[in-house]
This record gives C-alpha cells, structure tokens and sequence, in this order.
C-alpha cells in the first residue's frame, strides 16, 4: 500500500524541516511526499529544494497561488498513492501515526480515517488544553461533518475519492468540508481517539481554533448542502 502525504505550502520554513522529519521516518522507500508551493517569499524555497535533492521521497510541485483550498487540490491531484494523507506544513506527526491510521484502511470499508489532535504551541510544546476532537465535538456523520467539519490535517483517504473530491466546488470554503463530506457519502469514516499529531498553534496560523461570524458559518453550510448535489452527480458518472 503506496502512501501519499499532501502538503500545502506557504511561507512554512520556519516550521518546515521538524514537520518534514516527523513525516519521512514513517514513511517506506516507494511512499512520496507531495508539496504544493504557493509562496516561498520567507527565503525557504533554497531549503525545500535541498530537501527534495537530499530525500527522492519529497517531491516539489508549483501551486496554483489561489489560496489553500486550491493548493491542497493541486498536491492532491499530483498524489499517486493509495492512501492519501493530508498535511499542514507546521505540525508535528507522532511516531506511530502511519502504523495506526494504515491498519484503520485495513478495513475496506473505511473511506477515510480520522485521528485526534494534541494542541501544541509554537515550539511544539504540549498546552494543556483539551485534545482537538473535545474541542470540536469530532464525531462521524455528514450531518455533524456539516455542523463542525472534520480537519484536514488529521485525514486521510483512499485515492479513489480523488475524481469525486477534484475539482473542488467554487463554493467550498474549506477543503476538509468537502473531502470530509464526500468520505461520508461514499462509504465508512473511522475515528481513531488517539492524538496522532501536535496541532501546533501559532500566530501564522491559516486555521484558527474559533468561528467566525453566524451569518459566515450559515453561508458556509448552506453552501455545502447545494453542492451535495454536484457530489452524487460526479459518483453516477464514475459509477
């Protein structure tokens, strides 16, 4: 089972390398790391070439430079493993990640598998706080997917959700919204309760820990109830 880990990138250097290594030391020969760059402007783009030079495993692609719902989509499209694994270019990945997510997808019916978070602050050091699936109240359903979406960091899916998640609608204010949702629709979501990740939290942060507005969150989920139907479209015609 090939593994793909899809990382969107900006401006990450400060955090990149300590990521990058929690990542690699899970990861088998023939498992590839694919980053989407959309700005290295913090003078990191010398370092992520050199670790792709030093690392065959660490593949470096172009981003789109629209925002991090299209970098994600565009690290995902270049993704050729079985399971794909999302990745924030700021975390830490626990030791025994991959071995627990990968025996999760060792039942066929699980689309996708999610874990828990440990909240860690800027140098990667446990807060205290509550883990992120308490925080959020994470638990599986397409209507709670709806209410408080699942984060993306802590995913993973199967490739062949690909043609059904890519393109990502317009409408989309996340990428974890509609990967969460079409993981819900197409099959089997498991929850790991372990923290598998330090979920760093740091004032660079493109996620933060709160809502914003009611009317924005309204919108936000009214937009995803009308792209259900472009969902159960796309899945008749890969039949």
């Amino acid at each position: 089972m090939k593994i793909s880990v899809a990382m969107a990138y900006y401006n990450g250097g400060t955090y990149i390398e300590e990521q990058m290594d929690s990542i690699l030391s899970q990861l088998g020969e023939k498992d590839e790391v694919i980053v989407s760059v959309d700005g290295a402007s913090d003078g990191s783009k010398p370092l992520l070439l050199k670790m792709s030079e030093v690392d065959s495993r660490i593949h470096i692609v172009k981003g789109p430079g629209k925002g991090v719902v299209r970098n994600f989509e565009n690290a995902i499209r270049h993704c050729n493993g079985d399971i794909i694994y999302l990745s924030d270019q700021d975390d830490i990945w626990k030791p025994d990640k991959v071995e627990k997510v990968n025996y999760a997808f060792s039942n066929p019916e699980v689309k996708a598998v999610l874990h828990d978070a440990e909240i860690v602050d800027e140098n990667g050091v446990a807060t205290g706080a509550a883990s992120l699936f308490s925080i959020r109240g994470s638990r599986a359903g397409i209507l709670k997917n709806l209410l408080k979406s699942y984060v993306g960091c802590c995913m993973a899916f199967r490739k062949e959700l690909i043609p059904i998640i890519c393109p990502i609608p317009n409408e989309m204010y996340m990428h974890d919204y509609w990967i969460g949702t079409a993981a819900e629709y197409m099959g089997k979501v498991c929850f790991l309760d372990e923290p598998l990740i330090g979920y760093r939290r740091h004032s660079s942060n493109v996620t933060q820990m709160t809502h914003g507005s009611i009317d924005f969150m309204v919108k936000k989920r009214i937009d995803i109830i009308r792209c259900l139907g472009l969902l159960k479209k796309r899945v008749r015609e890969i039949g």
